[in-house]
């Protein structure tokens, strides 16, 4: 495993304003698929950690409902109701005792 890598999360919040962002313990297959990445764009892996990151944590999350048309597709027809809205239910009761 790749012990330490830096990246450099900038945050326009005001002109001077930059936050460092460390990850530690990055698998090496992680790390080498993000070198692929950014040899790919032609960037340095902390210019495609930033992009993939800015992508990420901008991009609107998918309605609760697009889940649930794709899971009845799956068991077309045969599942229990509502099993999304359970799912993610017991999800967030497991995120709160975190």
């Amino acid at each position: 495993m790749l012990s330490l890598a830096i990246v450099n999360l900038h945050i326009f919040i005001t002109h001077t304003t930059m936050a460092t962002l460390t990850i530690r313990n990055l698998p090496d297959h992680i790390h080498s698929a993000l070198r692929r990445l950014a040899a790919q764009d032609g960037l340095s892996v902390e210019a495609e950690v930033r992009n993939i990151l800015t992508t990420v944590c901008l991009n609107d999350r998918k309605p609760v409902s697009g889940l649930q048309q794709l899971v009845d597709q799956l068991y077309q027809g045969k599942k229990p109701a509502n099993v999304v809205e359970q799912l993610i239910q017991e999800r967030r009761s497991e995120a709160e005792n975190e």
